[in-house]
């Protein structure tokens, strides 16, 4: 049965899911169309649709005899095709950065990534978001901020609260486990998050980093957890037990937004999820995931939603291409081996309202995702009425998107970038979350999101500083002449050579331990 075949009376998640909808959408219909900036009259926004497929579809017709990246081989036998798309080139070698992160590292040799967090702390005050949750403090500021940055280092780095006070007289293993219990909480963590996100904006120069980004990447990485909890799966493509963080990751290496999932959830549900959950100031307009962040049903969403989805397609060889109609086929000479059926659009036009509904459904946050698409899913069966006009949607949208994907190398090699960053930021998360092998040592879930979110704030902390060294050293006028096109190109301010995760280890020869005679 799919999702919500049978629902639970009075429930939020699992209720009936005609509730999931505006319930005022009909007295607010212009208002709904306005906020998504969807034109009310279903045949214009077919049109609009049809004019973009066109010029698409004319585009790589046009160019594909001259594109040598691309090529449509056709099977022996048969009048079905398949694409060819050659990978990209290897960009030239930065020439001047490995210069440069060794003069970071010079300046500021083996930096403590607890100091990182306290720089943070001090320029941008995110402490000052955690409240008691009784709403009464006996504790002075200062030691409060003490402890704070404390245990949000230790649940950040996995190594906890008993390690990270030892050899602190005045803060003891007991007091960090008050302030954990009552002042850290997801909704203060997502506050602070998001407030240094927007302070890395705000110190950003233009002239080394280039103006405000509208672009992210959204990826998965697998972590280790306990497994007597309902959160930890069985990985069937990474292997091992554990779950699943979901992050969204800016151009420039700054993550806005992450999310705890199963190893089974969608990566689809997850995707749309962060670009309109997260609370930076950033606008997004175009989001990179790779083959498992994306399917028909996404592009049609993402599209109604405003948001460009970008993927980079595994299987790009089995896609096809819709053409507008059934005559104008005979136009695509070239393109016609892997050209499919026309799009419906009269069921289109019959649903647009319904698609507009659960659209607004999604930027409300009166349904998830996931839940939508557990209710859209593939199943044997019929199929709603809404989902199918979605799947046709979404195969206009990737149509035009696989098109200007096939003709621009610009664009392919955009979406590489992006997601080279995100996979970078997936590779950091073992230099921060290094304690206990990095795994959950928890089966609790909000202990769980606080073993996300703490790294999480950890990470974008050490973004934030590395900016503001970065700059410092640019301030020379002798580094910014060495700079080449290659170099800003791989700019990055998430580096961790200089940094020191594991704390000091004083070794003094003359000290014994006390020990029995024996």
């Amino acid at each position: 049965m799919r999702s919500k075949a049978i629902w639970v009376a009075g429930a939020k998640r699992y209720c009936n899911p005609e509730e999931d909808l505006p319930q005022d959408f009909e007295g607010q219909r212009e208002t709904y169309y306005q906020a998504l900036s969807q034109p009310l009259d279903a045949g214009t926004f077919i049109q609009s649709l049809q004019k973009e497929m066109t010029t698409a579809l004319d585009l790589l017709e046009q160019g594909l005899p001259k594109n040598d990246a691309v090529k449509i081989l056709k099977k022996h036998g048969s009048h079905n095709g398949w694409i060819s798309l050659m990978p990209l080139d290897r960009q030239p070698e930065p020439t001047n950065l490995m210069q440069l992160k060794r003069e970071v590292d010079q300046r500021w040799p083996m930096t403590s990534l607890l100091d990182v967090l306290k720089e943070t702390d001090l320029r941008v005050q995110f402490t000052d978001l955690f409240q008691h949750v009784g709403g009464r403090e006996s504790m002075d500021r200062s030691t409060l901020q003490r402890r704070l940055l404390l245990c949000l280092y230790g649940i950040g780095s996995n190594t906890g609260m008993k390690r990270v006070c030892a050899g602190i007289e005045s803060d003891s293993e007991r007091d960090l486990r008050y302030v954990k219990r009552h002042y850290i909480h997801r909704e203060y963590l997502r506050n602070a998050i998001a407030q240094v996100a927007n302070a890395v904006f705000q110190v950003r120069k233009d002239n080394i980093w280039g103006a405000g980004s509208t672009t992210c990447a959204s990826d998965a990485k697998k972590f280790g957890a306990w497994d007597q909890n309902l959160m930890t799966e069985w990985h069937i493509r990474y292997n091992g037990r554990g779950v699943m963080i979901y992050w969204h990751v800016e151009k420039k290496s700054v993550c806005i937004y992450s999310q705890l999932k199963t190893c089974s959830s969608s990566e689809v549900a997850a995707m749309m999820e962060g670009l309109l959950r997260h609370c930076t100031d950033m606008k997004v307009e175009r989001n990179y995931v790779d083959t498992h962040g994306q399917s028909e049903v996404a592009f049609a969403f993402c599209h109604l939603l405003g948001f460009n989805l970008m993927p980079r397609i595994k299987s790009i060889g089995k896609q096809r291409l819709y053409p507008v109609d059934t005559g104008l086929k005979a136009n695509y000479p070239e393109l016609e081996p892997v050209l499919s059926r026309p799009i419906n659009w009269q069921l289109i036009r019959q649903q647009y309202d319904q698609m507009i509904k659960y659209a607004t459904a999604l930027r409300l946050g009166t349904a998830e995702a996931e839940i939508i698409l557990k209710r859209f899913n593939r199943s044997s069966g019929p199929r709603h009425p809404t989902h199918r006009a979605l799947l046709e949607l979404g195969k206009a949208v990737k149509t035009t998107f696989l098109c200007q994907y096939l003709h621009s190398e610009a664009i392919r090699r955009e979406i590489h970038e992006g997601l080279n960053v995100v996979e970078q930021w997936n590779g950091a998360n073992d230099f921060i979350y290094f304690g206990r092998s990095g795994e959950m040592t928890s089966n609790r879930l909000e202990h769980q999101e606080l073993a996300m979110l703490c790294p999480h704030l950890l990470q974008i902390s050490l973004v934030y500083v590395n900016t503001l060294m970065i700059q410092s050293v640019l301030a020379d006028s002798r580094w910014m002449k060495q700079m080449q096109s290659e170099d800003w190109r791989a700019l990055t301010p998430l580096i961790w050579q200089h940094i020191n995760p594991y704390g000091v280890f004083l070794l003094d020869m003359s000290a014994r331990l006390q020990l029995d005679a024996a």
